[in-house]
């Protein structure tokens, strides 16, 4: 009998103590020599190979790791780079590489936008006008330094030609046959130089598999995987797809590759395989622990799981895996030493989740007997968590179930609205505002650090905060700005904040996951029955306004966002846990107006990410995140006006749902995507107030006059002057100050400018 593996195939890149971001950090601001980066992130990068080999995994990923982002990574390998940027050919250096992701004084960055429907954002590959050459093999340079260093015959993983085409930036539908012909030869190349150097398996992800193709398009995918088995037919290649069941599973089973990868997680992988069997010539690679949720696995649940799969793949065409790349969850419970016992032996993270595959692995060959110990406690931790405290709020339930359709809806239709609302607040037109968190600087980060350990009292940090506060709202009304924020000092992450609020949630130390570049995040966990339980954002909004007379905006993370951007039980629908999240916050809302905060922003950057990638769920979806939206939103008086915030999404196919979420104002990054997203309104009637970013807030220059002012009159042709908003595309945590306050003066002098003429042609 063959021996059944357990594999990986992807593990985080960023260190227990994100290690990876303070060292990128330092190198971009110059602390530390590019010599230094690449030494420490070597470092890592082995240290985080030799412990999958210790847990136990036979097929250990290589090449998963990166410096800033995996799709960029694959575009450098190819050559890929703007034309605006200085490059000549040959390997792509590191800091064209970065000017790549974060832009320079010369050059604007390229996209960046969501990976899937994941937290995690992506370089959007620019193709037009490049000829791809394999300049740097990286997958065997990341291949070798395992076996040589480490002793591992690694399993190299490459992003595959399909995904990589169908997310990069190109120049229509029509190229797709075109582009895989100049790509198929390079990634020819670059597996027979592997296959060379001994690799025996190599990982090709494309999950853009479960998405639609034409049949035209089908046919081009096996015409090229079918000349990659023609020029490289030893080598075994798994053809990875996550995220959700493959489209045209029948076509994909019958490619010429050695193993197929399905995600058994997301996707409802196992009705395909009982409807359609599965091939004799391959192996299985099954995804059957969750790699984007930190709970344990019910191992019972899984072995069943597994016995219904091996009634169509033996064990000895069996691989076992997690359903995706670890990528998207912390990277071990051990650094959780504060957390309630109950809620640490309910948690898996990359490390335990890989332990979580050896364990099956075993159980499926040998028998769970030989794992008996392991799975009783393993039962026993998931019976404490599940019988919990945290999990028994009978109040809660029952006043989701008390939910009416009347619950919401607002008084009056925004036509009627906009009026008591304009009365009320009196803007200019093109009224200028901020999307809400200002320049947190280290000493802002270090004081609430110093606060947190008990350094300094709670008395001396409020007094910090009400400082920060109103430097810059003294900074902002210096500027121009016609709609003010406070700030968000006191926030560490946008939805953590809330988590460490509001009840039924539970922040952690150390459980960081990578969002963008080196932005990381603290996702909280919602373990338990969401209630709100005190006031949130009163106390620092009202402070804000106690000091000027412009509208401070009370700032609010949206519900849908929240959930997705938390690690959600996994015991009850997640719909259930997006309700209650949203009627904490309607109870927040109400607190802010009855405080006299009458201009509330909700934000919602997570909407379109959570988006299922299978056509049939879309619908249901987002109508529970409009109903969800509107739930906490619509309790407020018609002259209080409700504002949210999207970002880096393509909106064109839920602009029906944006509207019905019935906010009043919202604002939508288009910098990045030059404007392209004003598509979305070109053949759709929206009728409310609008905000289109005009200028990019994740590069540290300052955009010209003339740039945010072409930006503006691009979505003037588009949207009425009456509706438009004029704002950064997103939050300004991450900027330093003084760009931050350079950029805002040339925003504010662009509107005024536009404003002047806008009025003039009135008159």
């Amino acid at each position: 009998m063959g021996k059944v593996l357990s594999s990986n195939s992807g593990y985080p890149r960023i260190g227990g103590k994100r290690e990876w971001k303070r060292a990128l950090e330092s190198f971009w601001n110059d602390e530390i020599s590019k010599e230094e980066l690449l030494k420490t992130t070597e470092t890592l990068r082995l240290a985080n190979l030799k412990k999958q080999q210790e847990i136990g995994i036979d097929l250990i990923p290589v090449g998963d790791f990166s410096l800033y982002d995996h799709v960029l990574d694959t575009s450098i390998t190819f050559g890929i780079v703007p034309k605006r940027f200085s490059y000549e050919g040959g390997k792509v250096p590191l800091e064209t590489y970065f000017d790549i992701a974060r832009g320079n004084k010369d050059a604007v960055a390229s996209e960046m936008t969501k990976w899937f429907n994941t937290n995690y954002h992506y370089i959007v590959p620019e193709l037009e006008g490049v000829t791809p050459k394999l300049v740097e093999n990286r997958p065997l340079a990341f291949y070798k330094e395992a076996k040589e260093k480490l002793g591992i015959d690694g399993k190299p993983v490459i992003l595959g030609p399909i995904t990589f085409i169908k997310l990069a930036k190109s120049f229509g539908e029509e190229n797709f046959a075109s582009l895989l012909q100049q790509f198929t030869p390079l990634y020819i190349q670059l597996l027979t130089e592997l296959a060379e150097a001994g690799a025996e398996w190599v990982q090709i992800d494309e999950p853009i598999f479960t998405s639609n193709f034409s049949q035209e398009e089908v046919q081009h995918i096996q015409q090229v995987y079918e000349a990659i088995h023609q020029a490289v037919p030893h080598i075994k290649i798994i053809l990875q797809t996550y995220f959700e069941k493959v489209s045209f599973y029948e076509e994909i089973t019958a490619l010429p590759v050695h193993a197929l990868g399905l995600d058994f997680i997301h996707g409802d992988s196992l009705s395909l395989l009982k409807q359609h069997g599965f091939p004799e010539d391959k192996v299985l690679v099954a995804g059957v622990v969750d790699g984007r949720n930190v709970w344990r696995a019910d191992l019972d649940k899984k072995f069943v799981l597994l016995e219904e799969i091996q009634k169509h793949v033996p064990k000895d065409r069996l691989i076992i895996q997690p359903a995706s790349s670890l990528l998207h969850v912390p990277v071990s419970t051990e650094l959780e030493e504060s957390l309630d016992p109950v809620i640490k032996g309910g948690l898996s993270f990359a490390d335990e989740k890989l332990a979580e595959i050896v364990l099956l692995r075993k159980g499926v060959q040998e028998g769970q007997e030989s794992i008996s110990k392991e799975l009783e406690k393993s039962r026993n931790a998931l019976s404490d968590l599940n019988n919990s405290t945290y999990r028994q709020n009978v109040k809660v339930k029952e006043n989701i179930e008390k939910l009416t359709e009347n619950d919401v809806n607002r008084p009056l239709p925004f036509a009627d609205r906009i009026t008591k609302q304009q009365e009320r607040f009196n803007l200019p037109l093109l009224p200028t505002t901020t999307i809400g968190s200002l320049p947190q600087t280290p000493e802002v980060r270090q004081t609430r650090s110093k606060w947190r350990r008990g350094d300094i009292t709670d008395q001396a940090y409020e007094q910090f905060i009400q400082e920060q506060t109103k430097k810059w709202i003294d900074i902002q009304e210096e500027i121009g700005i016609d709609v003010l924020v406070h700030g968000e000092f006191e926030r560490t992450d946008m939805v953590e904040y809330f988590g460490e609020k509001i009840d039924g949630f539970v922040v952690t130390q150390f459980a960081w996951v990578q969002s963008y570049g080196s932005r990381c995040v603290k996702p909280p966990l919602i373990l338990g029955d969401v209630a709100f339980s005190e006031p949130i954002t009163v106390k620092e909004s009202v402070y804000a306004q106690s000091l000027t007379k412009k509208p401070v905006k009370g700032m609010l993370t949206g519900p849908v966002t929240i959930l997705n951007w938390s690690f959600v039980r996994d015991d009850i629908p997640r719909v259930d846990v997006l309700n209650q999240i949203a009627l904490a916050l309607r109870e927040e809302i109400e607190a802010l107006e009855s405080n006299g905060i009458r201009m509330i922003q909700v934000d919602e950057p997570a909407l379109r990410e959570g988006l299922p990638l299978d056509d049939t769920k879309k619908e249901s979806y987002l109508a529970s995140a409009v109903y969800a939206f509107k739930l906490a939103t619509s309790s407020v008086q018609n002259d209080t006006q409700i504002h949210t915030h999207m970002c880096y999404s393509e909106f064109n196919a839920i602009i029906d749902s944006i509207s019905a979420l019935d906010a009043d104002v919202i604002s939508i990054e288009t910098s990045r995507s030059h404007g392209e997203i004003i598509s979305a309104f070109e053949n759709n009637t929206y009728n409310k107030e609008i905000g289109l970013g005009v200028y990019d807030i994740h590069s540290p220059r300052v955009p010209s006059k003339e740039e945010m002012k072409q930006n503006i009159n691009r979505a003037l042709k588009i949207i009425k002057p009456n509706q438009f908003w004029i704002n950064p595309d997103c939050g300004l945590k991450t900027r330093k100050e003084d760009e931050t306050i350079a950029a805002l003066k040339v925003m504010v002098e662009a509107a005024k400018e536009v404003r002047e003429l806008q009025l003039s042609t009135i008159k």
